[in-house]
């Protein structure tokens, strides 16, 4: 069977796709399977000029917006590079990016698509102060979510609060279909140490969307109230520069490394004692279970998929958004109480390997795929 995954941003992006989609491909080196990824590279601005064709809304009522222009223009050279590159035929094309699944339908309309959607792009945007919850942008974007419906043979997200999500904006929600990430656990590997000082971690885009701001002023409480601790905060982003004076102002600069972008933590991810990112939403959570996997334990707020992966005080600690006591209070308990950590971190470990295992994700989708078998 001849796959296409068809992704959007390059394999070594960061993130939930890059977490899995790359490290599927031995699971699909056989005779029996034939997979090949295809994206759109960063250099390809304004090269497309077909006119797009939506079934299911007219997104010229949006077009006064230059966010939906720059969305329209994207695909448009999503197609134009599809029709240049792919000469050969596939038997199935994976979606991993609406763009990316609407594109390959235009491209090859007879080729079975599967879709899904990993996260919200209007969520995000809301979160981080670009778009007006219910605007012109935000009506566009929750609007794709009919058109992949209809361009798709399948529908899939990554959680179950991702699917209720979705659903008013589709006419069948209870087709939509939930595959989680999986994760190489080869990639993995728990190292015993004993940090003096515990180690807190995150791993992120430096967006407001994932709650840094709440997370540097409860690590001051926890200073107040005589904590030692150091933050690790891996990632890049427009934020960084007024989270690097947040961290100034409220006196933990020098309890707190902003590490910038890194193509691989989890190879040092093991070597730290907490997992922490408070998070104003999230689809799934990837980095949650790559901590897991690292055996370190998780503190997390009580939305989208990372509820999903966490029991509160069995396998992590959940907290509500928006609230930095709360969480200084769940990072009191694992920094004072290190029999407890590790309670959690290995409560946490058996649970991702056994829930989000890349062989378990890959099985699934085999059995997918091999109902669209010609």
């Amino acid at each position: 069977m001849k796959l296409l995954q068809a992704l959007f941003f390059p394999p070594e992006q960061p993130g939930g796709v890059s977490s899995m989609i790359p490290y599927m491909q031995e699971r699909f080196h056989s005779s029996r399977w034939d997979m090949e990824m295809f994206w759109l590279p960063k250099r390809i601005r304004n090269k497309g000029q077909e006119e797009p064709v939506f079934h299911t809304f007219d997104w010229k009522e949006f077009g006064n917006s230059p966010i939906v222009q720059k969305y329209i223009q994207t695909y448009i050279d999503y197609v134009w590079w599809v029709r240049l590159r792919i000469q050969k035929r596939y038997d199935l094309i994976h979606a991993h990016h609406p763009i990316a699944g609407m594109a390959m339908k235009a491209a090859f309309p007879d080729t079975p698509l599967i879709q899904t959607v990993h996260s919200s792009y209007e969520r995000e945007l809301i979160l981080n102060g670009r778009i007006e919850p219910g605007g012109l942008e935000h009506r566009f974007l929750v609007a794709l979510y009919r058109e992949l419906e209809f361009v798709s043979e399948r529908l899939l997200t990554v959680s179950k609060s991702f699917a209720e999500y979705m659903s008013p904006y589709v006419e069948s929600p209870e087709a939509i279909g939930v595959i989680r990430n999986g994760f190489d656990e080869k990639r993995f590997k728990p190292v015993p140490h004993e940090n003096e000082v515990p180690q807190l971690i995150t791993v992120c885009r430096l967006v407001p969307a994932k709650g840094l701001d709440i997370l540097l002023k409860a690590c001051a409480d926890l200073k107040v109230k005589g904590y030692e601790y150091v933050l690790h905060i891996i990632g890049d982003g427009p934020s960084r520069q007024d989270l690097e004076n947040m961290a100034k102002e409220l006196g933990i600069y020098q309890e707190t490394i902003f590490y910038g972008y890194t193509l691989h933590p989890e190879e040092f991810m093991p070597f730290f004692d907490i997992f922490v990112l408070p998070s104003r939403a999230e689809a799934f959570g990837s980095v949650f279970a790559e901590a897991a996997l690292s055996c370190l334990a998780l503190v997390g707020t009580n939305v989208g998929g990372i509820a999903e992966q966490i029991e509160d005080g069995v396998n992590g600690l959940l907290v509500p958004p928006e609230d930095p006591s709360a969480l200084s209070e769940a990072l009191e308990k694992v920094i004072s109480d290190p029999q407890y950590r590790y309670e959690l971190a290995r409560t946490a470990w058996d649970k991702a390997k056994n829930q989000y295992s890349l062989a378990k994700s890959v099985n699934e989708l085999k059995k997918l795929y091999l109902k669209y078998q010609s």
